[in-house]
């Protein structure tokens, strides 16, 4: 009897129907040239996240290269990362989120080339992520340049005579080098040339990710895969040469599988609340300690401050305290220094977030408050300042006002009021508390208490107190 039920072919539900994020007219295809591997691999991949029910759970991180456009189709989490740096961004984001799927989908220039210390780090760790290197012997999006794993002999622009072991070495043999770690689960290579062999790939990727998610560890799958537009071949040709040159150097096959012995690893991290950081970094944390002042409620606030001066002038310092205040109110907060190599005598800056919200990044781009201890700093920041913001500046130090007229300038004379107190070295207290008295959205009373608690010698306490008072008063009366 004749069966009437047909097959409809369709795209896998975790691509987007259209995909809007593509440039061109053309938003129902993909952008791949023809013959080229990474469509069917993103197909198997998608396949296999379905069927396993975890493509809600899914996160592909993609950093440069031909690879980066997976974000086009992938209905997914999608993280883009710095030039082959997917180990670590997977790494973070695994550990962050256990219970997320993490896929890091590389290219022979970014894995093999810039990235080989973070995949080699990440495999002896034995993070429970799984990744897919797509090993193309070429830098197929940039022109065809060398790539660690383009072969002897093989023309590229960079090696237009062929590459030759005495100039440039021999290609690298990733999957054989992470084999011989004791961490990895599994490591196999595989090619997408014929029916076969895309099998095999596909019971690849699935092994693949379904270690990571029996937790059993760090999985590794490199795919020998065409290049048509940079190999110039036509495509049935490239397919020729990976089985007829390409796997005669890069064998085929399991390099190590240790996954059915391999016990499930789960490690419970505790998500930390922002006032548990202290104690992350061996600090004891100023509400944990007795006789603690009351704690004002927290307001919907984001506050994003820029400090910058000489090193030595207690420009981190200054950071690091109002970064403490702002989580003994209970706020979310970030401080990330910057200075140059000599620092003492060098420009210093840093970046300071306090919000009633989580952050996402630490860096300060567009301060609501700069405070600006000499010249090229307010030169430097001044510009970055939001409209409507605050300039705090040392007008004993810097002798012109800003420029700008759509921000409020404080000059004050913070290091003659310090030198006056006693020692030049509490200016940046002055400044911080011209910052409190302007914003008003920090205790008075809790930083009195607080800042002999962060500041540990005590011979400064009382010229800290009197310096911030100083210029609490000041940032008071011009609020």
């Amino acid at each position: 009897m004749k069966n009437n039920q047909s097959t409809i072919l369709q795209k896998s539900p975790i691509f987007y129907d259209t995909f809007e994020r593509k440039a061109g007219a053309q938003l129902k295809v993909t952008h791949y040239c023809p013959g080229c591997g990474h469509g069917i691999l993103h197909k198997l991949i998608a396949e296999a996240l379905v069927d396993f029910n975890v493509d809600d759970k899914a996160v592909f991180l993609s950093p440069v290269g031909c690879s980066v456009f997976a974000y086009y189709y992938f209905q997914n989490g999608n993280i883009q990362s710095a030039h082959g740096r997917d180990p670590a961004v997977g790494t973070g984001y695994k550990r962050a989120n256990p219970n997320s799927i993490v896929v890091s989908y590389q290219g022979d220039g970014d894995l093999a080339s810039i990235g080989g210390n973070n995949i080699l780090q990440a495999a002896n760790r034995g993070e429970n992520i799984t990744v897919f290197f797509v090993n193309n012997a070429t830098y197929g999006m940039t022109g065809g340049q060398m790539a660690p794993t383009t072969l002897i002999g093989q023309k590229s622009t960079t090696t237009p005579r062929g590459r030759t072991v005495a100039n440039e070495g021999y290609p690298l043999k990733m999957s054989e080098l992470l084999s011989t770690l004791e961490a990895p689960v599994y490591v196999e290579r595989v090619m997408l040339t014929d029916p076969k062999n895309i099998t095999k790939t596909r019971k690849a990727v699935r092994k693949a990710l379904k270690n990571q998610i029996d937790n059993k560890g760090f999985s590794f799958v490199e795919v020998l895969s065409a290049c048509p537009t940079g190999w110039k071949k036509s495509s049935q040709d490239s397919k020729k040469w990976i089985t007829d040159v390409m796997e005669k150097y890069f064998p085929i096959g399991v390099k190590k599988d240790v996954s059915e012995e391999r016990e499930p690893t789960i490690v419970k991290r505790k998500t930390p609340k922002y006032s548990d950081f202290h104690k992350l970094l061996d600090i004891q944390s100023l509400n944990s300690l007795p006789d603690v002042p009351e704690i004002p409620k927290t307001q919907n606030i984001s506050e994003e401050i820029k400090i910058a001066g000489f090193g030595g002038q207690g420009v981190l310092s200054l950071g690091y305290v109002l970064a403490n205040i702002g989580m003994g109110h209970d706020y979310a907060v970030s401080w990330l220094p910057s200075y140059g190599p000599e620092m003492r005598g060098g420009t210093a800056n840093c970046s300071v977030k306090v919000s009633s919200d989580r952050i996402g990044a630490p860096v300060v781009d567009n301060p609501t408050t700069l405070i600006a201890f000499n010249k090229p700093s307010l030169q430097k920041f001044e510009a970055d300042v939001v409209k409507g913001g605050n300039i705090i500046y040392d007008s004993g130090l810097i002798d012109s006002p800003p420029e700008r007229d759509d921000v409020n300038g404080l000059p004050i004379k913070a290091t003659e009021i310090a030198d006056k107190l006693g020692s030049t070295k509490a200016a940046n207290m002055v400044a911080f508390g011209v910052y409190v008295g302007l914003t008003g959205y920090l205790s008075k009373e809790y930083i009195q208490w607080g800042i002999k608690h962060i500041i540990k010698k005590e011979k400064f306490h009382k010229l800290n107190l009197e310096a911030f008072n100083k210029g609490f008063e000041f940032g008071k009366k011009h609020k």
